[in-house]
C-alpha cells in the first residue's frame, strides 16, 4: 500500500485539538493527554528461563504503543499490527471501520532476562494505556482501540489475570479495569508506513500531543528500563 498524504489542521478551542485526515480516514481531535499512573510491580511474576518471549497487546493507536516499547530495554523487536480478526481483513482502512474484530495492536519480542513479561504489563498499565476506557483510548473511539492482552501461554494468562486482580484490589484506578485477557489468535503486521511512526515523525501533531508524553512518562516512571535510542523494525532509509 502506498503511504497516504497526511493533512493536519490545527483547531483552537480552549486547548489545542486536532482533526487529521489521512488517506480518506478521519482522526478524532485529541481532547486531552491520556492519564499516566505508575502502578506497582506485579506480585506474581515468576522467572522465565527462555532466551526470548513475545507479548501481544492492544490498547489504542498502535503508533503510541509501538513508540513506547521501542524505548524499553530488553525489547528486541516491536511491530505495529492487528489482532483479533481474520487475516483477510487485516488492512488499515478496513480495520478502521470497527467491524472486523481486529484491534490495533503491537507484538513485542523481548529478552526475559532483561525485562519480564510482568514488567511489560506494568508499563502497559502505567503509561501506554488507560485500562478504564472501554472501546476507546484518548481521542480514538471504536472496538479497534480496545484494551486487550493476548496471552500465548498459560503462564502469560496467569500473570495478566493476577496483575489485573492485584491492581483492582488495590483500587489503583477510580474506575473499573476493562482490559480484556484473551487467548492469542494471531497477529498481522500493519502496513509499512505505520511502522516506527513515532520515531520517524515525533513532531507529527497527533504524535506530539498523544504519544510523546507516554514516552516521557516511561522515562520518568521507569528510568532503569528506559533507553534513549529506540529499537526500530524498519531499515534505515
Amino acid at each position: 500500500m502506498q503511504r497516504p498524504t497526511f493533512l493536519a489542521t490545527t483547531l483552537l478551542a480552549g486547548a489545542a485539538a486536532l482533526a487529521l485526515a489521512a488517506g480518506g480516514f478521519f482522526m478524532r481531535p485529541a481532547l486531552a493527554d491520556d492519564a499516566a499512573l505508575p502502578t506497582p510491580a506485579p506480585a506474581y511474576n515468576p522467572p522465565d528461563p527462555a532466551p526470548s518471549e513475545t507479548a501481544t497487546l492492544s490498547g489504542g493507536c498502535f503508533w503510541g504503543l509501538q513508540g513506547v516499547y521501542e524505548h524499553v530495554k530488553g525489547v528486541t523487536k516491536v511491530y505495529a499490527g492487528y489482532a483479533g480478526g481474520a487475516a483477510s481483513t487485516a488492512i488499515y482502512e478496513v480495520v478502521s471501520t470497527g467491524t472486523t474484530g481486529h484491534a490495533e495492536s503491537v507484538q513485542i519480542t523481548f529478552n526475559p532476562k532483561i525485562i519480564s513479561y510482568g514488567q511489560i504489563l506494568q508499563i502497559y498499565f502505567s503509561v501506554a494505556t488507560d485500562p478504564t476506557e472501554l472501546n476507546y483510548q484518548g481521542p480514538d473511539t471504536g472496538t479497534q482501540y480496545r484494551g486487550e492482552i493476548w496471552y500465548a501461554t498459560p503462564q502469560q494468562q496467569k500473570i495478566a489475570t493476577a496483575y489485573i486482580a492485584q491492581l483492582s484490589a488495590a483500587h489503583i484506578y477510580s474506575q473499573p479495569i476493562v482490559t480484556r485477557v484473551d487467548p492469542y489468535r494471531g497477529f498481522y503486521q500493519a502496513e509499512g508506513y505505520h511502522q516506527d511512526f513515532l520515531v520517524l515523525h515525533p513532531d507529527y501533531p497527533y504524535i506530539a500531543i498523544n504519544d510523546i508524553p507516554k514516552v516521557e512518562n516511561l522515562q520518568k516512571f521507569f528510568p532503569a528500563l528506559y533507553q534513549a535510542t529506540p529499537t526500530t523494525v524498519m531499515p534505515a532509509s
